[in-house]
């Protein structure tokens, strides 16, 4: 049950490998264009678990290289017809298949505006790598399962290699070859994971908690497990919780935290003694073993990564979690209701 996800997930470390070594120069070309045009902002279109990725942007460009980073609302281009001002941003569309309309119809219409447009896609040769100035393409090589898993990886690093050449910055291009090493050490640290599903084998609904640079993984981890098991994973940054969300632990509620290492996690102690308190049931994501001591279950990630990197690395578990959660809830993760490969909306 659910080898081709299996397969795909595993295939990541090859991928992300294949990614450094092919797209290096048209990353270092693409930074080149970009820095020409100096974007005054960033606005990214994407749906889905590309979407995700954008939230990862959001915090790569935002953090290292200073620009203010939008995501788009595509309803605003092909439903309302009333885009906003494009001519000074950076638009960049990221879609594993290419195929969106509405994603393609962002980048169209920033370009006819005179702005910069960038595609970020597995497809060569999609309608949204014909819409942008400029395509850097996945190396993923075929991705069959429904779930999105290389893809998605292979966007966070594009992104990565892209941040680091635009600021010039030699040593996180470097720190950049250490993903797929850590990627394989976090697919071996999986062994457990089946068991620990099958203790969630009953639960309807989850929280999945993240923040900083990982905001992205809560809402990717969450995706996967709606896909994977029909669950309702709610997603949220540790911040916004306690903002409202908090009243909705008690008793056995079922949590899902990432926590490697990094200026996010620092406080992450009161929020397992909150989680502790409430008797919540957590499942933790973390290379620290503090945080492993004390949740109801851990999987370890691989210690030393980068907090800024930590993404690439922390969703391969995640990935590997919601499978399993598929599995123990007795459902076809290669076969999700409802839902085909490729998606157009408008």
């Amino acid at each position: 049950m659910a080898f081709q996800l299996l397969r795909e997930i595993d295939e990541q470390p090859g991928a992300l490998a294949r990614l450094l070594a092919m797209r290096r120069d048209p990353v270092r070309a693409a930074a080149a264009r970009i820095r020409a045009f100096d974007p005054e902002w960033v606005v990214i279109a994407a749906r889905g678990t590309s979407d995700n990725a954008a939230r990862y942007a959001q915090y790569l460009f935002g953090g290292f290289n200073r620009l203010s980073v939008a995501l788009a609302v595509p309803s605003l281009f092909t439903l309302y017809g009333t885009p906003p001002r494009l001519g000074r941003a950076l638009t960049i569309g990221i879609s594993q298949s290419g195929q969106s309309p509405d994603v393609v119809a962002v980048l169209e219409e920033a370009r006819r505006q005179g702005g910069a447009t960038l595609a970020i896609t597995n497809d060569a040769d999609s309608p949204l790598a014909a819409a942008a100035d400029t395509s850097l393409l996945l190396a993923a090589g075929p991705e069959h399962s429904i779930a999105a898993t290389k893809t998605y990886t292979n966007q966070l690093l594009l992104l990565a290699m892209l941040s680091a050449e635009l600021a010039g910055d030699h040593e996180r291009s470097a720190a950049l070859e250490t993903v797929p090493n850590a990627v394989a050490a976090a697919l071996a640290s999986c062994g457990g994971v089946d068991e620990v599903a099958m203790h969630f084998m009953n639960a309807g609904r989850f929280l999945v908690l993240g923040r900083g640079f990982n905001y992205c993984t809560a809402f990717e981890i969450a995706l996967k497990m709606k896909e994977t098991s029909y669950v309702l994973a709610e997603p949220y940054s540790v911040a916004d919780l306690l903002h409202g969300p908090v009243a909705m632990i008690e008793y056995g509620f079922p949590v899902v935290l990432v926590a490697p290492s990094g200026r996010a996690t620092d406080d992450v102690g009161s929020l397992i003694e909150l989680l502790n308190d409430r008797g919540a049931r957590t499942v933790a994501l973390s290379d620290r073993d503090d945080v492993l001591a004390r949740v109801t279950a851990g999987i370890r990630l691989p210690a030393g990564v980068p907090e800024w990197l930590s993404p690439i690395v922390s969703i391969v578990p995640g990935q590997m979690w919601a499978r399993a959660l598929a599995m123990a809830k007795g459902i076809d993760s290669d076969r999700p209701r409802g839902l085909q490969k490729v998606t157009r909306t408008r």
